[in-house]
C-alpha cells in the first residue's frame, strides 16, 4: 500500500504534537522537583535556624555554657547528626517500592532533621559568608543543572566515577579527622566542589531521563520525590565544600 504525502504529513503532525506534549510535561516535571528541592531547602534552613538561636531548642541537641557559647554535642544532637545517613541507607536498602506518599513523607522528614546537623555551620561561620556563598553555590548549581538539562552527550559514564569519588573523599575526611592537615583539608575541599559540581549535572540529566520512562504513571510522583532529594544532597554537598573555601569564621 502506497503512503501519499497527505498520509505522511499526518504523521509528522501528529509526531509533532506529541513531542510538543512530551516537552510541556517535561518542563512541568523539572518544575516540580525543582520546587521539592527548593522547599526542602528551606525546611533545612528555618530548623536549622531554629535550632542555632532558640536557647530552649538549642540545649536539645547541645551543651552550652553560662555565656551561651555551644562546647558539645548531646546525646540527642549525636542521634540527628547520624539520622539523615540512616535514614537514605534504609530507605535504600529496605524499601524496594515506594508509594508516592512514602516517598514524600520520608523526604520531608529527611529534609527537616538534616536541618538540625545544619546549624552548626550557622554557629561557626558569619551569616554574611553563609548568604554571600549560598547565593554563589544556587548560581552554579544552575549553570550546572542546565547544563545536564540541555547537553546532548551522555553524562551516564560519569556517574560511577563521581560516586567511587565521594566514597574515596569520606575516607579522606575521616583520615583527616586524625591527622588535622589543613593542606590536605584544602585538597579534599576542592575535590569535593568538582565531584558534586559533576553530580548536579548527571543528576538532573537522569532525572530528564526518568522522566520519559515514567510519564504518566504513578512511579513518577516517586521519581520527582527522589530526583529532588538526589538535587538537595548535592547541592547542600556544594555549599558546605565551598564554604570552607569562602566562609568566615565568627
Amino acid at each position: 500500500m502506497a503512503i501519499g504525502p497527505q498520509t505522511r504529513s499526518s504523521t509528522l503532525h501528529a509526531q509533532t504534537l506529541d513531542q510538543a506534549r512530551i516537552d510541556e510535561g517535561l518542563r512541568a516535571y523539572m518544575l516540580r522537583v525543582y520546587n521539592y528541592m527548593a522547599t526542602g531547602l528551606a525546611i533545612s534552613g528555618l530548623v536549622a535556624w531554629v535550632v542555632a538561636n532558640v536557647p530552649a531548642v538549642t540545649q536539645l541537641f547541645f551543651y552550652m555554657d553560662a555565656a551561651g557559647r555551644v562546647y558539645g554535642t548531646t546525646g540527642l544532637g549525636m542521634i540527628a547528626m547520624f539520622a539523615p545517613l540512616v535514614m537514605l541507607l534504609v530507605s535504600s536498602f529496605a524499601v524496594r517500592q515506594p508509594s508516592a506518599a512514602f516517598a514524600q513523607g520520608f523526604y520531608w522528614a529527611f529534609v527537616a532533621v538534616n536541618g538540625i546537623g545544619l546549624s552548626v555551620l550557622l554557629m561557626v561561620y558569619t551569616g554574611e559568608s553563609l548568604l554571600r556563598t549560598f547565593f554563589i553555590t544556587a548560581a552554579a548549581f544552575g549553570g550546572l543543572s542546565l547544563y545536564g538539562y540541555t547537553t546532548k552527550r551522555s553524562l551516564s559514564g560519569f556517574a560511577s566515577f563521581l560516586v567511587m569519588g565521594v566514597i574515596g573523599l569520606l575516607i579522606a575526611m575521616v583520615v583527616n579527622m586524625f591527622l588535622a592537615s589543613p593542606m590536605m583539608q584544602f585538597v579534599i575541599s576542592a575535590v569535593g566542589v568538582l565531584i558534586f559540581a559533576g553530580l548536579i549535572a548527571v543528576y538532573t540529566q537522569a532525572i530528564k531521563e526518568q522522566y520519559v520512562e515514567n510519564m504518566g504513571r504513578d512511579a513518577e510522583t516517586v521519581t520527582a520525590v527522589y530526583g529532588a532529594l538526589s538535587l538537595y544532597i548535592a547541592f547542600l554537598n556544594l555549599f558546605q565544600f565551598l564554604l570552607m573555601f569562602l566562609g568566615n569564621r565568627e
